[in-house]
């Protein structure tokens, strides 16, 4: 019985493993974009709102400790992110040129192009960001993540709905 269960456990970690080699041979990594972190550091735990309330109400909590990690990218002419997630939202800035972004499970591929001094906020479901313009292209992100922790998940490519 315990030869079984060793067996078992043995072929689950062979699958494990070999299911990881496959997924990071398949994963869709950045292409001529630079990231830079400029900034992380630890919150506590907060809950906060606009003030005084209204039509244009904020509200964000963090129930546990949070990581804000400030990163910039830059983007050549057709470079792209990679299909990518994050654990917690992420604010993006275009702050150079113009960026298109995909989201990951939007069935119908549908572009968002955001130019300098617009802003996109990533669904949390997954997302890519690629510079098609023949010009560079620039970008900085807040993004919200756990305490030392990840704040991007590779996610395969091409994504279901984009042929890329």
């Amino acid at each position: 019985m315990r030869s079984k269960r060793s067996l078992a456990g043995a072929a689950f970690a062979v699958t494990v493993l070999l299911g990881g080699a496959v997924s990071m041979t398949i994963a869709s990594t950045p292409s001529g974009v630079t990231p830079t972190v400029l900034a992380r550091g630890t919150y506590d735990s907060f809950k906060v709102m606009s003030y005084p309330p209204g039509e244009g109400m904020f509200k964000a909590e963090a129930k546990q400790p949070v990581d804000v990690v400030v990163r910039r990218h830059d983007y050549l002419a057709g470079g792209s992110t990679g299909w990518h997630a994050h654990p917690f939202p992420v604010f993006i800035t275009v702050t150079q040129g113009q960026l298109t972004f995909y989201e990951y499970d939007d069935p119908t591929c549908t572009p968002h192009v955001v130019s300098a001094g617009e802003g996109y906020v990533d669904s949390g479901r997954g997302h890519l960001a690629r510079n098609e313009t023949g010009q560079p292209a620039s970008d900085t992100s807040v993004i919200l993540a756990p305490v030392g922790g990840a704040f991007r998940l590779e996610l395969t490519a091409p994504g279901p709905f984009c042929d890329f």
